[in-house]
């Protein structure tokens, strides 16, 4: 382990369980990550492996069967698991939204049901907000959820569903308009809007009656995880699973998982990172040119340094965002500038290990082509990196408003 992306302070049960994280990804990850991505294959037996390891209950609460840690501990185990192949740590993050927002928003009963198989990996879960027609507009969702009696009928189409075949939760945004009037709906739309927890069957098709996941989205990276659409047509869902029983709540509640979220998200642009500048200083040493190694060349020297000090302010910040949302504090701000500096720190450090690889950089034989693929899904994913600056600045705006 080098000396980059230390985090000061951690309990010795926290360091254990990084160090056995790290352990999993050098032993069972990165031996097998480039190949299973070639072949754009899940990763089953790695998902078992963290099964086993309890990833997949890190953050429930231990009531539940979980390890009750923070957000902390999951960031810094979703960091490593990143370094190893960024892919997996989409299959783990999906499922700690969802399990995140049922631990915040959800009825007991809800918790009861569902907290201690997710724990265990048995449910595996997703959400969905996005539509094809909205991109980051997510007040502009279409897709309806009208009652019909103890009911209620889920109609529309949503897109890039991480997870949406191999999960059997998944927490879905839809529009309900219950108690409003056309013009309260219209000049509020987030307060129209609620969270179904759908349960289903793995797999593709009709994986129950009104429930369709056509197939994975064919993707220039970010492989082995798949990425779906989800068609509702007429599925009906009993209001017991509504998410918190009440409608209206919906926005609220999905914005504080993707919250947490864009935490996560910053934490896989620093393992990415990190495991490219770590392929750098590795090859910058064996590779020669005019006579010695390329990196006594000074050019190279200083691109070494650029992204060791990228990994490094990229790592600081979300480790800050964490920490803060572990203090109860609101970390939107925190949250917003981490995700944002490390997905464009990452795309930064992984051109540049790209760059001193040279032209091996451009075969799949090496594995920085992989990684030179993955990292610009860090910059849309959770929000752009323009939704990110536009919630940055507002932020600001509010806390440094000038009075009188």
């Amino acid at each position: 382990m080098g000396r980059l992306a230390q985090t000061d302070g951690l309990t010795e049960i926290q360091q254990e369980i990084l160090r056995t994280v790290r352990d999993f990804v050098d032993k069972e990850i990165l031996p097998v990550a480039t190949d299973l991505e070639h072949r754009d294959e899940y990763p089953a037996q790695i998902v078992e492996g963290l099964k086993e390891l309890g990833v997949f209950g890190l953050m429930i609460p231990e009531e539940y069967g979980g390890l009750g840690e923070s957000l902390l501990t999951y960031a810094l185990c979703v960091e490593e698991i990143a370094r190893g192949w960024m892919s997996v740590s989409g299959i783990i993050n999906t499922h700690f939204i969802v399990a995140y927002m049922l631990k915040q928003h959800g009825t007991q009963e809800q918790k009861d049901y569902f907290l201690p198989k997710m724990a265990l990996g048995e449910i595996r879960g997703a959400f969905s907000m996005s539509e094809p027609g909205l991109g980051s507009d997510v007040s502009a969702i279409s897709t309806k959820g009208e009652r019909d009696g103890d009911d209620f009928i889920l109609t529309g189409q949503k897109m890039w569903l991480t997870n949406g075949g191999t999960s059997s939760l998944v927490a879905v945004l839809c529009r309900t308009d219950e108690g409003l009037s056309p013009e309260e709906a219209a000049a509020k739309p987030h307060k129209s809007m609620t969270t179904f927890l759908i349960e289903k069957e793995p797999g593709f098709g009709e994986v129950r009656p009104g429930l369709t996941i056509p197939g994975k989205i064919e993707k220039m990276g970010y492989k082995g995880v798949d990425t779906t659409e989800l068609i509702l047509d007429g599925l009906r869902i009993p209001a017991d699973r509504v998410l918190g029983g009440t409608t209206g709540r919906g926005f609220y509640q999905m914005m504080d998982g993707v919250e947490v979220g864009r935490v996560n998200v910053a934490a896989r642009g620093c393992g990415v990172a990190q495991r490219a500048f770590e392929l750098g200083v590795a090859y910058a040493q064996q590779r020669s040119t005019f006579g010695k190694p390329i990196a006594q060349h000074q050019a190279i020297q200083f691109k070494l340094a650029e992204m060791a000090t990228k990994v490094e302010a990229a790592h600081a910040m979300m480790v800050n965002a964490a920490r803060k949302k572990d203090s109860g504090q609101r970390n939107d701000l925190e949250a917003g500038m981490a995700k944002y500096l490390a997905s464009e720190y990452c795309k930064e450090v992984v051109e540049d290990a790209f760059r001193i690889h040279g032209g091996y950089g451009f075969s799949k034989e090496y594995e920085i082509e992989r990684l030179y693929r993955e990292a610009p899904m860090l910059l849309i994913g959770e929000g752009t990196a323009e939704i990110q600056k536009m919630i940055i600045g507002r932020r600001l705006l509010e806390e440094y408003r000038i009075l009188g």
